[in-house]
């Protein structure tokens, strides 16, 4: 089957998260994608048929489906778009209805999609010691500015934001530790944040609980964040930018714009790289 490869979120023509995106008549059984999803070997990949007029969607990492992907729906929004033309592409998943937009932005292709509801509550203090010890830090590393809490924006994180930028690059962690405890509190990632500005960004992103030690470039957790900013108050003047696996070597860059409504769709956007020929 032909898979494409398209890097999402990238930094101009370099960075940005690879996934898998096969856009076929319908869908394969979920054996079948998921090993797919395990042969291509990226952190997600995106499968998609026609629904009448949306397209059904499932994601599957090489380990587990996952109910929403944001760097894998911004590739499918650059293949339905290097197939179709710019648009709007109504997508229905397993548990929510959303959209993305695709549109040629000179040699790449940029797409914005617009993520689930969001919503967000604080972090039971148990879950937060044992985060902190499972990437050794301290609760004195944490940015009492942005408490720890469980957000959601189509998939369930955990966010710890901390003080300084050392300490995000200094991030280090053991896998299987790491996956037995995403699988048990049913989180997709574990966000590590730290604020330069109120409205930029640096994060880091495990993804322990699909088997990849670490994601450059992740849009569910984006807009999982960016609603708990806007229910917490922060300042971010409608919108943030994010810069995300630069600790990688994989600099990508995500854009979320926060309408001023409590739980209201955050509009997570950045430009696509193929990695395959056009």
């Amino acid at each position: 089957m032909d898979v494409l490869k398209i890097a999402a979120f990238s930094d101009g023509n370099t960075g940005g998260n690879p996934a898998g995106v096969l856009v076929g008549d319908i869908l394969p059984e979920a054996a079948e994608m998921q090993r797919l999803a395990a042969e291509v070997g990226f952190s997600e990949t995106a499968f998609a048929a026609p629904d009448g007029k949306n397209w059904r969607v499932r994601y599957f990492s090489p380990e587990t489906e996952v109910p929403f992907c944001g760097h894998a729906t911004i590739a499918l929004g650059a293949a339905l778009v290097r197939r179709f033309g710019d648009g709007i592409f109504p997508l229905v998943l397993n548990q929510a209805n959303i959209t993305v937009e695709g549109f040629r932005d000179g040699m790449n292709v940029a797409a914005a999609l617009q993520s689930p509801a969001t919503h967000s509550k604080p972090a039971p203090p148990a879950l937060i010691a044992e985060a902190l010890a499972l990437f050794g830090y301290a609760a004195t590393d944490l940015d009492p500015a942005i408490p720890p809490a469980l957000i959601h924006g189509g998939a369930d994180h955990l966010v710890l934001a901390l003080k300084s930028r050392q300490a995000l690059a200094a991030m280090r962690y053991e896998l299987k530790a790491g996956q037995a405890l995403m699988r048990r509190e049913g989180l997709v990632t574990i966000l590590l944040a730290h604020s330069e500005t109120p409205r930029l960004f640096h994060t880091r992103n495990p993804f322990a609980s699909g088997g990849v030690y670490e994601d450059p470039a992740t849009g569910a957790s984006t807009a999982a964040f960016a609603g708990y900013l806007r229910d917490i108050g922060w300042p971010h003047g409608g919108a943030i930018d994010v810069v995300q696996g630069e600790d990688m070597g994989m600099r990508s860059r995500l854009h979320a714009d926060i309408p001023p409504e409590i739980g209201s769709s955050i509009r997570v956007s950045g430009t696509a790289r193929m990695m395959d020929p056009a």
